[in-house]
């Protein structure tokens, strides 16, 4: 046994080595492979653009005059149209006309709607939707002197607080800028109080109060 050893000895020694070599071979070929290593970034933000502010429209100032129960200047939704002003003035009155208007008609700021009455009126403003009255420039006749077109017939009174434009500028003295301020400076507790008006003095003031009254 011994020389059978010492003969094959690098036989078998070569044999070893080559299946030591065969083993590491087989080891690295089933070794599974490393996964590879991901890198991720985060999530680029982004900005939420802000919402846009939409302007609010202005309401509306608006004179309704005529023949309505309460004759005034009201403030108005900015979609307004000729039926919410009547609407704000407490409706038609019994002798309104009310064929003549376009209830549905937009209004605008500094509008007046007139409501025409069945009874002749005397110099009636334009019936419906009119422009405000254009304040006078400088060097225009004084409105304190002017004279009324059609005076008013003997113990006819205006009440202030109600009397639509065309109905002031029937009193003596007040013509339709007058009228126009008049109306703004309502409500009046007493006929003096016209003394407050911007325009009205004593000599004004003593010419109108035998036409006025506040009730």
């Amino acid at each position: 046994m011994n020389d059978w050893l010492q003969r094959n000895f690098k036989t078998l020694a070569l044999a070893l080595l080559w299946l030591l070599s065969l083993g590491g071979v087989a080891f690295l070929v089933r070794r599974p492979a490393q996964t590879p290593i991901e890198i991720v970034l985060p999530p680029t933000a982004t900005m939420t653009p802000l919402p846009t502010e939409t302007p609010t429209p202005a309401p509306l100032r608006v004179h309704v005059s005529g023949a309505v129960l309460r004759p005034d200047v009201y403030v108005l939704a900015p979609d307004a149209i000729v039926r919410d002003a009547i609407t704000a003035a407490g409706g038609f009155d019994a002798q309104a006309d009310q064929t003549s208007l376009n209830l549905a008609q937009p209004l605008y700021d500094g509008a007046q709607v007139h409501v025409p009455s069945q009874v002749a009126e005397i110099t009636p403003p334009p019936v419906g939707v009119s422009a405000p009255v254009a304040t006078p420039t400088l060097g225009s006749t004084n409105l304190s002197d002017t004279t009324a077109s059609n005076p008013l017939a003997p113990g006819v009174k205006i009440n202030v607080n109600t009397a639509s434009l065309s109905d002031l500028e029937q009193l003596p003295g007040i013509g339709p800028a007058m009228a126009q301020r008049i109306v703004e400076g309502r409500p009046y507790r007493s006929v003096e109080d016209l003394k407050k008006v911007k325009g009205i003095g004593e000599a004004t003031y003593s010419k109108l109060a035998p036409f006025v009254t506040v009730q």
